[in-house]
């Protein structure tokens, strides 16, 4: 979820496809990661969902992180240590995303459909 939001935010193609195919394989919510991919804001979301990728999303954003963040995930039951996963990963991800753009890299065509469609269809439509 925090991938996805925060290479939808970096704009790096293969990053959102990829991980929003995890997403959807994982979670079993395929319609989720697109509206995640599209605008997180606007995503079926719990509350404690939303203060994670608004925190994700400001430090992609390079925002000055304030103890307001902090307290706002707080309120949804995570420490410290929940924010560093969660900053740490969109850091990480800003430079991943980066690198990808940089390097043109593409998603390989199955990632588009993974979580999608039964396997049996994906592999007859990606050898069209």
């Amino acid at each position: 979820m925090v991938v996805i939001a925060t290479s939808s935010a970096n704009s790096c193609l293969y990053c959102v496809v990829a991980h929003s195919a995890i997403h959807r394989i994982y979670t079993k919510t395929p319609m989720l990661a697109d509206q995640i991919a599209t605008n997180w804001q606007c995503a079926e979301l719990s509350e404690r969902e939303r203060a994670i990728l608004k925190f994700a999303v400001d430090v992609c954003h390079a925002k000055t992180i304030t103890e307001d963040h902090f307290l706002s995930l707080e309120k949804h039951g995570l420490d410290r240590e929940d924010a560093w996963d969660i900053g740490a990963i969109a850091a990480f991800f800003g430079m991943s995303n980066r690198l990808a753009l940089m390097t043109d890299m593409r998603p390989n065509r199955e990632f588009y459909l993974l979580g999608r469609v039964p396997k049996e269809k994906q592999d007859k439509d990606i050898k069209k």
